[in-house]
């Protein structure tokens, strides 16, 4: 799903403008960025929780030529899945609801999901 999806989700569900909408993506993102530069955390419920996590500098090494190399600290931001959704993507196979875009064929089965990479 790309952002614009979700402005265009708003605009028929919420039947606010497309400017409307945009405004209101853009100001969710631009304060979760500004939270997350200052090093807060955000919690969203029945989603998950987005976690800043502070790296220590270390000495690395050059594979190749065995150089030490100093790595700056650093921070990175983990994204850990709440519950709800965890146990919503996780459901019993059967119970999925059946989404007729998975259907590429006339047999009316549906085309199992495949992994990044192309893996199954």
């Amino acid at each position: 799903m790309l952002k614009s999806d979700l402005i265009n989700i708003l605009v028929v569900k919420r039947g606010v403008t497309q400017k409307q909408a945009e405004s209101t993506i853009e100001t969710i993102f631009e304060s979760m960025k500004t939270a997350l530069c200052k090093g807060e955390n955000i919690e969203i419920r029945g989603l998950g929780a987005f976690h800043v996590k502070h790296y220590e500098g270390y000495q690395g090494r050059n594979p190749k030529t065995g150089e030490v190399i100093p790595v700056k600290p650093k921070r990175g931001i983990l994204f850990r899945t709440g519950k709800e959704l965890r146990d919503r993507v996780n459901r019993i196979e059967g119970a999925l609801p059946v989404d007729d875009d998975d259907k590429d064929d006339d047999s009316g089965a549906s085309t199992p999901p495949v992994a990044a990479g192309g893996a199954v």
